[in-house]
């Protein structure tokens, strides 16, 4: 487990192969997680994970598993996604009994600032669904700012 970075609470490590079966409760949770991006009742498979991480490890993607530092459990994973010439997409996923406790506000706060530091990117954009209110507030208390919504999302930024 190689720590890229980390923040007060959570290691910020390369995703990885020994991960798989949290990515797999995280990601097959439909209540907590994947009706957020879109994908209500798909059921992911540990084949799908596994090319998933192969993928991500093999394109240098920028997504980081995240760690409890108390206890090294998986939280979840967030990851800037390309999106244009002028920022990248953040996306984040918590799995839920790590929800509630915080940790999606450090996260999106210690990347923000790795994004600005390490990365020297200038924005950072996100999409939401509208009835995410909890991410809705939690995007907001870490800066970011709705520039779009339509009938499905807001489009929300922050200048770094």
């Amino acid at each position: 487990m190689k720590v890229v970075f980390e923040s007060k609470n959570i290691y910020f490590v390369e995703v990885s192969k020994e991960f798989i079966n949290d990515y797999l409760v995280m990601m097959n949770d439909n209540e907590n997680v994947n009706r957020f991006f879109g994908v209500s009742n798909k059921v992911f498979t540990y084949e799908d994970e596994s090319k998933w991480v192969e993928d991500e490890i093999n394109a240098n993607a920028l997504v980081w598993s995240m760690i409890e530092k108390a206890s090294n459990k998986f939280i979840g994973n967030i990851e800037l996604m390309e999106m244009d010439d002028n920022g990248k997409e953040l996306g984040i996923a918590i799995t839920a009994n790590m929800q509630n406790k915080g940790y999606g506000t450090e996260a999106i706060k210690s990347l923000l600032q790795y994004a600005k530091e390490k990365l020297q990117l200038k924005k950072i954009f996100l999409r939401t669904r509208l009835y995410n209110e909890r991410a809705i507030h939690v995007y907001k208390k870490c800066g970011f700012s709705v520039y779009k919504e339509d009938q499905e999302r807001y489009y929300m930024e922050i200048d770094l």
